[in-house]
């Protein structure tokens, strides 16, 4: 049985996608810079709304993508943005596995993993850098988003976010503690205001292992680089990997 992190909140989940793709499509770009996409589709495992696909597909012109995406409300906003863009529609294949039974081409040419790797045990993390060592080319990267935390730490509330929308406002709360050393387990609550008043919240918790770049490469066979530490409040860590 696969968890379900995302649908509890993906009503809301564009506000924080907008934000999100504004840190990191500029390192993204950089990451997939030089790839050749004659060795197969690039592969968004975890494509979310649909925005990172956008950056992909901005980033390396004409190649085929296969979006991943389980979440049923996230993925039909996804299939929303691609069927209302004919850039898009031509060229990305929507489909609804998770990582951990994601039915993969014979080849790829690169792989994007962004607010995924962190959710998987070492065990699903393990067959699927060897599923994908064994399809990408010499070279061919996978781009990876992390979040940036060495080790297991508590996290007092605070806000994420606030955006308007009408005449409702809404806020976007954390906290987190830690389970062991390295898995923080994450309490969002999402609260609608009106007037001041807050009118209806949405509350959900996920487990996230802590995972420097370094250690999933040693993991996954494959060497690193830094592509972006993050530097702008709630920015992610974005590094490379490749065979």
């Amino acid at each position: 049985m696969v968890a379900d992190y995302y649908t509890a909140s993906a009503e809301f989940y564009e506000m924080v996608a907008a934000r999100h793709v504004r840190t990191s499509a500029g390192p993204l770009a950089t990451a997939l810079a030089g790839v050749d996409t004659t060795r197969g589709p690039v592969v968004e495992i975890g494509a979310g709304t649909g925005r990172i696909t956008e950056v992909i597909a901005r980033a390396l012109p004409g190649a085929p993508i296969i979006a991943a995406e389980p979440s049923t409300p996230m993925r039909a906003m996804l299939t929303s943005r691609v069927f209302s863009d004919p850039a898009l529609r031509d060229r990305v294949t929507v489909v609804a596995e998770p990582a951990q039974h994601l039915r993969l081409p014979d080849t790829v040419s690169a792989v994007v993993i962004f607010g995924v790797v962190g959710h998987l045990t070492q065990a699903e993390r393990v067959e699927l850098w060897e599923a994908l060592r064994e399809r990408l080319p010499r070279g061919g990267p996978v781009v990876v988003e992390l979040m940036g935390v060495a080790t297991a730490r508590t996290v007092p509330p605070f806000r994420m976010l606030r955006e308007s929308i009408g005449d409702q406002t809404y806020e976007w709360w954390t906290r987190a503690e830690p389970v062991d050393d390295r898995v923080m387990r994450w309490h969002t609550t999402w609260k609608v205001l009106r007037g001041g008043a807050v009118v209806r919240t949405t509350t959900d918790s996920y487990d996230w292992e802590n995972l420097s770049l370094e250690q999933l490469a040693e993991e996954a066979g494959m060497t690193s680089s830094l592509v972006s530490a993050g530097g702008v409040p709630g920015s992610p860590e974005i590094g490379r990997l490749t065979r």
